[in-house]
């Protein structure tokens, strides 16, 4: 099976490679904005470095040629004066879709995130809403995995977790007293090669979500007793977040916003796992605490 993926040098799509290069079954396109993203590859004959625009289909066919599935990882949070949602993730999801259309590609994976919604106020969250949409309307058979804050070696929230976690005093919004359910991004990974070697021809919607719900504090505060430490938590007002937000958005016109704080502290809550439908075994919290310290 080929597949190809774009966002493959996020920290995703990293690990995705990584998986992909120890199996001799499974052979990849790894779509990146540049030459110089190459380097954050895996270096293997089974992957295949290729530079994609989501403003050129040519580019974009040219990477989905002859391949299974693609795996769509690309779009953004936080949105800045070159890249917002209607284009990060709505047009460059729309841009993949016809590519794959063209190339009579079997299979679509789309990542995507929990609380996406075509009729959600939230801004960020109505664009990945719209962005399932075009991927499960598309004729193409299609799994679109919701996940939650990822966990995990070189991802971005273990990065915040452990700079938080390594303080004497740590200041969270609202003081981090909102659900969580933090997935491995090994178990995505398994999840996402589930979905591309099943090839369902119809168009189904996972909410993939970790094993344990946990407070963003007490997340915090077992890693820092892991790392033999221990954190004294203080609130940082979303109200007051947001005014701060607003005022530095205008001064540099991106960043952090009250769009952002909303999905930052939005309760992770699902009706129901999908773990079981995907035949995953998902990894315990604390074992991905332990995987994230010990390569930290």
């Amino acid at each position: 099976m080929r597949i190809a993926v774009t966002g493959a040098n996020s920290s995703v799509g990293q690990n995705l490679l990584t998986h992909i290069a120890n199996k001799a079954a499974i052979s990849a396109n790894a779509g990146v904005r540049s030459k110089s993203s190459f380097r954050q590859l895996p270096n293997s004959e089974l992957i295949n470095p290729c530079v994609i625009n989501y403003d050129d289909q040519a580019s974009l066919a040219a990477c989905f040629k002859d391949v299974d599935c693609v795996v769509h990882l690309a779009g953004i949070l936080i949105e800045s004066k070159l890249s917002n949602y209607a284009s990060a993730n709505v047009a460059a999801t729309s841009s993949v879709v016809q590519a794959a259309q063209k190339a009579g590609v079997k299979h679509l994976v789309f990542i995507s995130v929990i609380g996406a919604s075509t009729a959600s106020s939230n801004s960020y969250f109505k664009s990945k809403g719209d962005a399932e949409s075009l991927v499960t309307d598309s004729g193409i058979g299609a799994s679109v995995l919701r996940t939650p804050i990822l966990m995990g070696v070189g991802t971005a929230g273990a990065s915040s977790l452990l700079g938080a976690a390594s303080q004497a005093k740590a200041k969270v919004l609202g003081g981090g007293n909102y659900s969580m359910r933090p997935l491995d991004v090994d178990d995505l990974t398994q999840a996402i090669l589930t979905c591309c070697e099943s090839r369902s021809k119809e168009a189904e919607t996972y909410e993939l979500v970790g094993p344990e719900p946990i407070k963003y504090r007490d997340l915090i505060a077992r890693t820092a007793e892991l790392l033999g430490s221990k954190v004294v938590i203080s609130s940082i007002p979303i109200i007051m977040a947001k005014i701060g937000a607003t005022l530095s958005r205008l001064l540099k016109g991106g960043g952090i916003t009250s769009t952002v704080i909303d999905v930052i502290t939005r309760d992770e809550i699902v009706a129901e796992n999908a773990d079981t439908k995907l035949g995953l075994d998902l990894t315990p919290l604390q074992a991905t605490l332990e995987k994230i310290i010990r390569n930290k």
